[in-house]
């Protein structure tokens, strides 16, 4: 039996069909990039001290017109928040892992080392979020789990000197320890006049003062009176 001519036409698709997927998903993939492209451009500039971010300049650096930031953000606030919360999520690339035994000193050596630096290159985000006034829920969010990550990893490390002491105490020293390397106690340091090395050294040395708590008193020399 021959086939009907209407099986050998190809199928055209009507007017006003919807787009194949492929088409749908290129466009959302471009978007997501052209909107991470405006983030990165605000980050560059934070990271170059601008406190204030004119949408002209964002859209400049970015290679994109200021039509286009506003059509992928509603307004500068969103782009700030859409940017901040990006740079605390990059934060986690920052991280390897850090020593858990050895000596002291190298164990604090490494993790001073990772804070200082970390710190240092968070500095101009964390400075845009205290002047936000309404920070995002995902920025909090993010923001508490980094916290608490960074508290894991501290006790992580120290959990030789730690684990000499319970209840009160520890928590205490952990606490102390914890306050010492976060970015509060960096700020300080660097907004009172010290050097990113001289802030680095500050940190190992209070944290080294800090576990000396723990050791046992030394044995007093024989024949002393």
């Amino acid at each position: 039996m021959g086939r009907h001519p209407e099986q050998d036409t190809p199928q055209r698709p009507e007017h006003g069909s919807p787009p194949a997927a492929g088409a749908t998903d290129g466009r959302t993939e471009r978007g997501r990039q052209t909107r991470e492209k405006i983030a990165d451009a605000l980050l560059v500039l934070l990271d170059e001290g601008m406190t204030d971010f004119p949408a002209e300049r964002v859209a400049r650096y970015a290679g994109v017109s200021r039509r286009s930031v506003f059509h992928h953000f509603d307004d500068m606030a969103q782009l700030v928040d859409t940017a901040i919360t990006r740079r605390l999520e990059q934060l986690a690339e920052q991280i390897r892992p850090l020593p858990t035994e050895g000596p002291r000193a190298d164990r604090v050596a490494a993790l001073v080392e990772q804070r200082a630096r970390i710190l240092e290159w968070i500095t101009p985000a964390r400075l845009a979020m205290i002047r936000m006034d309404h920070p995002s829920e995902r920025i909090r969010q993010v923001t508490e789990e980094t916290f608490a990550d960074a508290r894991r990893r501290l006790e992580a490390v120290l959990a030789e000197e730690l684990g000499r002491l319970s209840g009160r105490r520890r928590t205490d020293l952990a606490n102390g320890l914890d306050a010492v390397t976060t970015w509060g106690a960096w700020h300080h340091w660097r907004s009172t006049g010290l050097g990113p090395e001289e802030a680095r050294h500050a940190m190992e040395a209070t944290v080294l003062i800090l576990l000396a708590s723990v050791d046992p008193p030394a044995a007093a020399p024989q024949g002393s009176a």
